[in-house]
């Protein structure tokens, strides 16, 4: 009955990206904007030439900018509380938690497109995959899982907020820190002791290195690291993040119905 009825609702949060083409805006431009921002703009500066840092940065623009893709459906849902749809969700005989399951389950589709779009810009610009295809598709199964994953986070800040520019506007507060403050686009060793130890707890320094090593290898992941430690760490920031936020985003839906 959830399952058929998440996958309804999901089938209805697709539907609606498809007849509103500029939702995929964030997913299918973005990606490639940040990507010439950094690699040519920054890339000489940072590692020398924009191919070399082009291979260090591109797992870390990836995980930028699923972050912000997944940080979307709480504005989106927020939208969907104050238009009323939720009322017409509440008239109907489906469970209750399948608007908000069919609403994550349905942006799988924005951050494949996410996904596909800066690999294959990556690709077409000089990125060069240095591991086994079945590595690379390992990746892109983990990034979508770990999306889903943090999209309860935005979901439960969207049934919370008052606007949905609330929504934006705390999203980026918890995305930018994160990003940048993390090993997703400068070695850490780079930075100020103080800010290292930030660094090597920070969860996107974690992503950012799995990626790194499923997409080129340990070369480029930050010293100490294993590719298969850091994959287990995304799996169970996973786990965390569900158990936490999946919970209280529920429990903030069902006191507003």
């Amino acid at each position: 009955m959830i399952v058929r009825d998440s996958l309804i609702l999901a089938q209805r949060t697709v539907t609606k990206m498809v007849r509103n083409p500029e939702q995929f805006l964030d997913v299918s431009v973005q990606p490639i904007v940040m990507t010439v921002i950094f690699v040519f703009i920054f890339g000489g500066a940072i590692a020398g030439t924009s191919q070399d840092y082009l291979q260090f940065a591109l797992p870390g623009i990836i995980v930028q900018t699923i972050m912000t893709t997944a940080m979307t459906i709480g504005v989106n849902l927020n939208s969907d509380l104050k238009n009323g749809v939720f009322d017409r969700f509440r008239s109907l005989p489906i469970a209750r938690s399948a608007p908000l399951m069919g609403a994550v389950t349905g942006d799988v589709v924005r951050h494949s497109i996410a996904i596909g779009v800066t690999l294959a810009f990556g690709a077409a610009i000089g990125f060069r995959f240095l591991t086994p295809w079945y590595s690379v598709v390992t990746a892109i199964v983990l990034m979508i899982v770990f999306a889903m994953s943090l999209c309860w986070t935005s979901v439960f800040i969207g049934m919370l907020a008052r606007s949905s520019g609330a929504v934006q506007g705390l999203s980026f507060l918890i995305v930018f820190p994160l990003t940048f403050g993390s090993s997703a686009f400068v070695p850490a060793a780079t930075m100020p002791g103080w800010l290292q130890g930030w660094v090597a707890i920070n969860p996107v320094t974690h992503v950012t290195d799995a990626m790194r090593g499923l997409l080129v290898g340990n070369s480029i992941m930050t010293p100490g690291t294993s590719v298969g430690g850091e994959v287990l760490w995304v799996l169970l920031s996973c786990v965390v993040l569900v158990g936490v936020f999946f919970p209280l985003a529920m429990r903030a839906y069902r006191t507003k119905f």
